[in-house]
C-alpha cells in the first residue's frame, strides 16, 4: 500500500480560550466566528507517511515515528535531530527475522512503518517499534537520537509483527530504586504463537542488558502475558484484538480495545460478527495476569447506539466538570469517540459521540463482577480466550478495589457494558481524535474529524461546542487515528496534529 504524505501543523495557544456560560450538557453553541490563524507546518519527505508523535512533557521537543525515520523536532517544529531505521531486506514470513537466522523467503527491499514511540524519562530514552523484523525495537538516546540498543536476538524482542497497521501501545511503569516494567499490548495479525496480545516486560536501566524486553515472569506453567488461543480462530477466523489506548492510573494498568465477537440478532438463530469496544484492566504488581479483567463499553443519546471505539484520552475532572459529575477534582475521566454502531470497524459511519467514562464507576462495576464471580455466580464470560462458558468458583475472600485475582476465577469478562456519559455528537464529520485537559478550572477537549476539522468542545459548564478551526484547504488538517493511533497532542498550550498534504 502506497504511503501517504503527511505533515504535521501547529496550532498555538489562542485556541485554548475558555468561554462561559451555563451548564447544560449536550446543549449546542454555534460555532465562533473563523478567524484567520497562522500556523507553523513541518514536511516531511515525499511520499514519507508519519504514524506517531510523542512529546517530552520537560522540554516541549517533540519526537515523530515516520516510515523509516525518527524526527527530533523543536516546539516550533524545526529540525534537530534525525534517526534512519529503514528500509532493509525482509520478508513478513521470515520467523525468526533474517538477522537472526537465515530466511528461505524471498527477501526484497521493505519499508519499516513506526508502530510504537515511547519516552522513557527515567533512563532519558526513546523507545521505537517498527514493522521490520518481526517488531524488533530501538532505544534511542533523547538528546541526540543515538542508538543505544537495540535487541534481536531472543524470540521476547519482537514485538508486533510485521503488519504495518496494526496498533502497538506501551505503558511504562516506573520505580524508584528497580528496573521499570513496560506492559505491551498489541493486535497478533493471526499470529498468537509467535506474539501475546498483551505482556509486561523487563525495562532493564541498561539499554545492552540481556533481559531487556524480557518477560517479567515465565516459567514452564505461568507467565506475564495473555495469548490468543488456536481454538479462537475456528470460531471467528479473523479474530484480533485491536488497542486503540494505553494508560495507568493507580494500581492498575488500562488498555482499550475493539473485539470482534459473534452473536445472535434479536429474534434471529444465527450468528453474526459484530465490534465490541471494552477496557482491559490489569494490576501494576501482577506478574501472572491473574488480575485481567475486560468490561464493555459504549455510549447512547437519543436512542442511537455508538459502539465502536475511535480514540480516547485520560484527563482529570476540574473544578467546573467534577461539580457536574459530582465527582473529585482528581478523579481520572475518560474522554472518548465513538461512531455508531458496531458492524463497521474500519469504514466506520460517519455519526460519532464525545462520551466521558468516570474510571472509579467502571472500576467499581469490575469489583462488583469480582465479588460476584467469587461468590460462585456466573460464569468467567471471556468467550474469546475461553471458548466455552466456564463456571465461576466460589471462596471465601475479601475483595477490595486493590484486589488482583487469584489462580482461579481468572481471566474474567463482565458482561454488562458501562454506558459513558455523552457531551457532544457530530453526525456528518466524523470524530476521529481527541484530547482533553483542565484549563482555569474548565475541562476542555479537542476533537479532530476526518474532513479536517478541529473543534473545541466544553463537556460540563457550556456544554458542548464552543468553537472550531478550518485551516484553507490547501493545509487541510487531518487529525486522525492512522491504525486506530490518535495522532493529535498536547503541550503548554499547544496543539499538534497531523495533515494530509495531499
Amino acid at each position: 500500500m502506497k504511503a501517504m504524505p503527511w505533515n504535521w501543523t501547529c496550532l498555538l495557544s489562542h485556541l485554548l480560550m475558555v468561554g462561559m456560560g451555563s451548564c447544560t450538557l449536550l446543549s449546542r453553541q454555534p460555532p465562533a466566528p473563523a478567524q484567520k490563524r497562522s500556523f507553523a507546518t513541518f514536511r516531511g519527505e515525499p511520499a514519507e507517511s508519519f504514524n506517531h508523535l510523542v512529546v517530552d512533557e520537560r522540554t516541549g521537543h517533540i519526537y515523530l515515528g515516520a516510515v523509516n525515520r525518527i524526527y527530533k523536532l523543536s516546539s516550533d517544529l524545526k529540525v534537530l535531530v534525525t534517526h534512519q531505521t529503514g528500509p532493509d531486506e525482509d520478508n513478513p514470513k521470515c520467523y525468526p527475522p533474517r538477522i537472526v537466522q537465515t530466511c528461505m523467503e524471498p527477501l526484497t527491499t521493505t519499508n519499516n512503518v513506526n508502530k510504537m514511540l515511547l519516552i522513557d524519562y527515567k533512563e532519558n530514552r526513546l523507545i521505537a517499534c517498527g514493522s521490520l523484523f518481526q517488531g524488533v525495537c530501538k532505544l534511542l538516546r533523547l538528546d541526540d537520537l543515538f542508538k543505544l540498543a537495540e535487541p534481536f536476538h531472543k524470540k521476547e524482542h519482537y514485538l508486533s509483527g510485521a503488519n504495518g497497521s496494526g496498533a502497538v501501545f506501551g505503558v511504562i511503569v516506573s520505580y524508584s530504586n528497580l528496573d521499570d516494567k513496560l506492559f505491551i499490548a498489541t493486535a497478533v495479525d493471526g499470529k498468537p504463537e509467535y506474539f501475546p496480545t498483551i505482556s509486561s516486560r523487563k525495562l532493564t536501566k541498561n539499554s545492552e542488558a540481556d533481559g531487556m524486553f524480557a518477560y517479567v515472569f515465565h516459567d514452564e506453567f505461568v507467565a506475564s502475558m495473555i495469548k490468543i488461543p488456536s481454538d479462537t480462530f475456528t470460531v471467528i477466523p479473523d479474530f484480533d484484538i485491536y488497542y486503540v489506548y494505553g494508560f495507568s492510573s493507580g494500581n492498575f494498568v488500562y488498555f482499550l480495545t475493539l473485539q470482534p465477537e459473534m452473536v445472535s440478532p434479536p429474534g434471529s438463530t444465527t450468528k453474526e460478527q459484530v465490534y465490541t469496544s471494552k477496557l482491559v484492566r490489569l494490576c501494576k504488581e501482577d506478574t501472572a495476569f491473574n488480575s485481567y479483567v475486560e468490561v464493555p463499553i459504549g455510549c447512547e443519546h437519543n436512542g442511537v447506539e455508538y459502539r465502536l471505539l475511535q480514540a480516547a484520552y485520560l484527563s482529570k475532572a476540574g473544578a467546573v466538570l467534577a461539580r457536574n459529575l459530582g465527582v473529585h477534582l482528581d478523579d481520572h475521566l475518560l474522554f472518548t469517540v465513538f461512531s455508531k454502531g458496531q458492524k463497521r470497524k474500519m469504514k466506520s459511519l460517519d455519526e460519532s459521540a464525545l462520551c466521558i467514562f468516570i474510571l472509579k464507576q467502571i472500576n467499581d462495576r469490575i469489583k462488583e463482577r469480582l465479588q460476584s464471580c467469587y461468590r460462585g455466580e456466573g460464569t468467567l464470560d471471556l468467550a474469546w480466550l475461553k471458548v466455552k462458558d466456564i463456571p465461576c468458583s466460589s471462596a471465601l475472600l475479601t475483595i477490595d478495589d486493590n484486589f488482583c485475582g487469584l489462580d482461579m476465577n481468572a481471566p474474567l469478562g463482565v458482561s454488562e457494558m458501562v454506558r459513558g456519559i455523552p457531551v457532544f455528537t457530530e453526525d456528518r464529520d466524523r470524530m476521529t481524535a481527541v484530547i482533553a485537559y483542565v484549563y482555569k478550572n474548565h475541562s476542555l477537549a479537542f476533537v479532530g474529524t476526518k474532513s479536517g476539522k478541529l473543534k473545541k468542545v466544553g463537556p460540563g459548564c457550556a456544554a458542548g461546542l464552543w468553537g472550531q478551526a478550518s485551516v484553507p484547504p490547501q493545509e487541510t488538517v487531518v487529525p486522525l487515528c492512522v491504525s486506530l493511533a490518535c495522532l493529535i497532542s498536547a503541550f503548554l498550550g499547544v496543539l499538534w496534529m497531523l495533515r494530509d498534504s495531499g
